[in-house]
């Protein structure tokens, strides 16, 4: 049970982070549960951060 649940928020962490790479705006998290959606914020920062130091276009 918990290797599924792990999985799900290492999911949602890879959505966020495809979401910032694409431009996306942080309020289009898809995610209601709190500890997904913190997962997906958090990929949609480490994206954004990635992104303003140059690494993708």
């Amino acid at each position: 049970m918990k290797r599924q649940k792990r999985d799900r928020l290492q999911r949602a962490h890879s959505h966020g982070y495809q979401a910032g790479l694409h431009g996306k705006n942080k309020e289009e998290c898809p995610y209601q549960n709190l500890d997904a959606k913190s997962q997906w914020l958090g990929g949609w920062r480490e994206a954004m951060s990635d992104r303003s130091m140059g690494l993708f276009k």
